[in-house]
This record gives C-alpha cells, sequence and structure tokens, in this order.
C-alpha cells in the first residue's frame, strides 16, 4: 500500500437503544468485557500490514461526542494521527462521510462503532479488488443488508432487507476501497439523485453507485461478528468475548468465581458469587452479592443485592437484600441509585 490508509469511523448516532447509558457517554464509550468497545474495535487494526502507516478519521456527534471521543483518544491513544469530524444533523452515513471529505485521499476503510469482527486485515496492501465488504452468513436474512454476488464471485448489488432468503450474506458495517475519491464521486450522484430513506443518505446506495460505475467488489467472510448497539446485544458481546479472554479464574477470599468473570485488579469484592459473564470494573465495591451474565461499570458499589442479565453504569449504588432465587435484572445509568426495601 503505497498510500497512507485513511480509517474512518462513523459513530455519530444517538445510541437511543442503549439508554439510559448514552445519555452521560457516548455508545463506543460503554464497557464490555473490561474495557470500551472503542477499545475492542481499536484493537481490530493489530493487524494492518503497516498499522502505523494510518490516518483515523472519527465522525462523531454534537455534545456528548465532542466532549468525550477526542478525549479518549488524545489519553488512551496520544500517538495516533486522527482527525474529528462532526455530523451535527443525522443525514444518514453518506452524509457523514461527506462532512470528512477534506480527509479521504487514496485507500479507506469504514468500519462503524458498534460493530465487532474477528477479522486479520494483513491482505489489504495485496488487495487487488476495488472494494471489499465484510459478510457473515446468516440463517434469515431478512432483517440485514446483503450482497448479492454473481458466478464470478464479485458483488452485483447490496440489497437493504431483502424480502427472500437465497442471498444469506448479511453486509457487517465493514467496507475497503481502494479510491476513497471514487466513493465520494458516488456519494455526490447519491445526493444529486436525491437517493435516500427516511431523510437518510445510506451508503449502501452510494455502494450500489459505484457498483453501476463497473467498480469490482468482493466480499470477506467472517465467523465472528458482534453488536454492542442494544443492551441484550452487548451482554452477549459481553459473555463471547470474556470466553475468548481465557483468563484463570480470579480468586479471592471469601469470594465464589464462576468463570468466565473479568474483575479489575482495584475493585474489591468480598463475601460474593460471581458469574459466570460478568465484568466487573476499576474500583467498583461489592460485597454480600450474587451476580450473573452483568456488567458492572467503574466506581459502582453494590451490596446485599442479586443481579442477573444487568448493566450497570458507572458511580451507582445498589443495595438490598440477596436472593439468589430472585435476582433482579437492572438497566442503570451513571451515578444512579438503586436501593430495594427489605
Amino acid at each position: 500500500m503505497t498510500e497512507t490508509l485513511k480509517i474512518v469511523i462513523p459513530m455519530a448516532g444517538w445510541g437511543t437503544r442503549m439508554r439510559p447509558h448514552t445519555w452521560s457517554k457516548p455508545k463506543p464509550l460503554v464497557n464490555v468485557a473490561g474495557k470500551t468497545s472503542f477499545e475492542h474495535l481499536m484493537d481490530l487494526f493489530d493487524t494492518l500490514p503497516e498499522p502505523n502507516r494510518v490516518e483515523y478519521i472519527f465522525i462523531i456527534g454534537p455534545y456528548l461526542g465532542e466532549m468525550h471521543i477526542p478525549a479518549f483518544v488524545k489519553e488512551h491513544y496520544p500517538d495516533l494521527t486522527a482527525h474529528f469530524v462532526v455530523q451535527g444533523e443525522m443525514k444518514g452515513q453518506s452524509h457523514a462521510l461527506y462532512l470528512a471529505r477534506q480527509y479521504l485521499t487514496g485507500p479507506m476503510l469504514i468500519i462503524f462503532s458498534d460493530t465487532l469482527i474477528e477479522t486479520d486485515f494483513s491482505f489489504l496492501d495485496r488487495e487487488k479488488s476495488d472494494a471489499v465488504a465484510w459478510v457473515k452468513a446468516v440463517p434469515d436474512p431478512r432483517r440485514f443488508g446483503v450482497a448479492e454476488v454473481n458466478e464470478e464471485g464479485w458483488v452485483k448489488k447490496l440489497i437493504e432487507k431483502p424480502q427472500t432468503m437465497e442471498n444469506d450474506l448479511a453486509v457487517v458495517g465493514c467496507y475497503y476501497f481502494k479510491s476513497s475519491e471514487s466513493l465520494l464521486a458516488a456519494i455526490e450522484e447519491q445526493m444529486q439523485r436525491n437517493v435516500q430513506l427516511k431523510n437518510e443518505f445510506f451508503l449502501v446506495d452510494a455502494i450500489n453507485i459505484l457498483l453501476e460505475r463497473g467498480a469490482l467488489m468482493r466480499v470477506e467472510r467472517l465467523d465472528t461478528w458482534l453488536d454492542t448497539g442494544t443492551i441484550d446485544a452487548t451482554l452477549e458481546t459481553n459473555a463471547f468475548l470474556l470466553k475468548r479472554m481465557d483468563r484463570q479464574p480470579q480468586e479471592r477470599e471469601g469470594v465464589k468465581v464462576i468463570p468466565p468473570v473479568f474483575i479489575h485488579p482495584t475493585a474489591e469484592v468480598s463475601e460474593a458469587v460471581i458469574g459466570p459473564d460478568v465484568s466487573i470494573g476499576p474500583d467498583c465495591k461489592i460485597s454480600q452479592a450474587v451476580i450473573e451474565d452483568s456488567i458492572i461499570d467503574e466506581g459502582t458499589q453494590i451490596t446485599r443485592a442479586a443481579l442477573t442479565h444487568s448493566l450497570i453504569g458507572s458511580n451507582c449504588v445498589v443495595e438490598g437484600q440477596p436472593n439468589s432465587e430472585a435476582a433482579s435484572s437492572l438497566n442503570i445509568g451513571d451515578n444512579s441509585e438503586v436501593r430495594f426495601e427489605a
């Protein structure tokens, strides 16, 4: 790859399906399996052929995105070449990319922030096609966007929420384009044609214009495609990633740990049963508790409580009478308090 690779990560959405957590922070900074989904996403790029020859373009939302994302990148990735573009109006994915056009030249990789995949990007410096779409075969493709592939293996078109079942290759939200300029030209034509849905310009439509112009796009198949776009999906992803972390049980006196579990070293846990599928953030204080299938964010205190299938924000307080046969399922945002009556 002779030119600098541009990695575009759109993350400007309001995150309404992750409320109340996204009232206080953007969705990519919600924790899962011991770190933010943003950090899990960034780990993917370790497999790039030249990981140090990359520019990142983060398309962020106003207010929370502007407040949190640049500061997080500066603190955790100080050596990154990063640009930040604010999408003030939610006019869709193509609109977001067009706002970033001043940074887009040469090859580009687009990946949406709530999509976590397992893939190896090391082939990109040898890629011959004009574009690549990452896909996963799904049992029922009708609620996804899918790639229709011809006999030679090239993508004919992308179809949003097909009515039939024969095209089962769901596009997962990760694309490579050899020429940013070609995609931007297709987006310009999309906007001129006013090809949109519910007042949003979708990237699928711009890609179809690119294909109409003769671009050759192939698919890259995946086995693992995770989602952090909803509470249930985030907890499922937490459980999956904890299993993949392959950590030894974290023994603590007076604590029964049922793997897989992540407990941050600074968390204080006593008289508790933790697991399976639990991640506990830094500086938490947990005692006399039974917790399973849950994410507990930093600085939270849980005392005399039984929790299952719960997502607890940072600096929360949960108190109550433990009863493992009647565990509570909670979804509470940062700085909240829940106190059960005995």
